[in-house]
């Protein structure tokens, strides 16, 4: 990496430092991920050490759970509790993972809240009168954002700790969500709701960032796994899956290397976050072996485009530009393309972080 390069990533690594975390709340457990990774890569053990500090922190005073407890960043205290050789935040973590196992299931899946987030539309169109309803009283569901919180968290603890109730329940999550979320084309719908027929929030383009790391993250968890028949077939249906996904996004990039806010709609506005969630995907797919031996060219030449994208799309401050809001939810698809970007926040530098430190020549 150049000289150029590694102040760039020290750049985007010295503003996680600074951004404001709710301990827990969704987009955070990318940050950590990535501030783990950064010690390694830059050779300065602070941005690990700010990120276990903040998890040994919360292990410290982790009970009484609540349900947003879920976005806890699981995965990176599994990795943080390796690295730092840290039995509390093991324990801590264990104990989280014991009470999110008590939480109440759409279609196999855990439901995130007993009232989905559900908001006004973003843009000129709506809600319809069914629509208004659900508003008014959300009922529960399942969304895209957390394909990267359980699955990952579950088999990666289960791999650490032996236990295999963990792991098992990591690989039932993955698929779960593939089941109620991803669609024929590949690509991942952001939500399902309690007794509502149908998926909202179609091509969600950070959504399918969400996705794909997630499912990722089971498989190169899943390498550490005892492994049975049983095992080996689900471990190959979230490659596939991960594998579909990449496939359609590859056909929705654009020459720049990015993507729209929402990937099937041309006309929306460029989101950078979600070419830097793709080219750490794609990367990782290729280095877990998940790619078949005739697309590796291609999905090689298709994270590069999406890593330079993200190279200049940066600031000289290492702010990446144009990420979007929270999107919260709306069963109005419109609602995605109209979210207002601009935003310093923990899912648009953390994937940017990620990106940075991915090697630049094909696999």
């Amino acid at each position: 990496m150049t000289t150029v390069d590694q102040t760039r990533e020290r750049a985007v690594a010295e503003s996680l430092l600074g951004l404001s975390y709710e301990t827990w709340a969704f987009g955070e457990s990318i940050a950590f991920e990535a501030l783990l990774e950064a010690s390694h890569a830059l050779g300065d053990r602070r941005y690990a050490a700010f990120a276990h500090g903040w998890m040994r922190s919360w292990a410290t005073r982790a009970q009484p759970y609540r349900r947003l407890d879920c976005t806890a960043p699981g995965l990176a205290m599994v990795h943080a509790a390796d690295l730092f050789d840290d039995g509390q935040l093991r324990t801590a973590a264990a104990q989280l993972a014991d009470y999110l196992l008590t939480r109440p299931r759409i279609g196999g899946v855990f439901s995130t809240w007993d009232h989905a987030p559900l908001r006004q539309p973003w843009g000129p169109k709506q809600l319809g009168p069914r629509e208004a309803v659900l508003l008014a009283d959300p009922p529960a569901g399942v969304f895209v954002d957390c394909l990267h919180f359980d699955p990952p968290f579950f088999t990666a603890l289960g791999a650490a700790t032996g236990v295999e109730r963990y792991w098992r329940e990591g690989l039932a999550q993955a698929e779960g969500y593939i089941s109620l979320l991803q669609t024929d084309a590949g690509l991942f719908d952001h939500f399902v709701l309690d007794g509502e027929s149908g998926t909202f929030g179609p091509g969600w383009g950070r959504g399918q960032g969400w996705a794909l790391l997630g499912l990722l993250d089971v498989v190169a968890a899943a390498e550490r796994l005892p492994l049975d028949s049983e095992t080996d077939d689900a471990i190959a249906r979230v490659c596939d899956a991960a594998e579909r996904l990449i496939r359609a996004m590859r056909g929705w990039q654009r020459a720049d290397g990015h993507w729209p806010a929402v990937v099937t709609e041309p006309s929306a506005p460029t989101e950078s976050s979600t070419a830097a969630f793709m080219a750490v995907g794609m990367r990782r797919a290729l280095e877990l072996g998940v790619i078949d031996a005739q697309e590796r060219a291609g999905v090689a030449a298709s994270a590069e485009s999406a890593r330079r994208a993200v190279m200049a799309a940066l600031d000289p401050d290492g702010t990446l530009l144009d990420v979007s809001a929270a999107v919260w939810a709306s069963t109005e698809p419109s609602h995605y393309v109209h979210a207002p970007r601009g935003f310093l926040v923990p899912w648009g530098q953390g994937p940017a972080l990620l990106a940075l430190k991915e090697t630049a020549h094909a696999l």
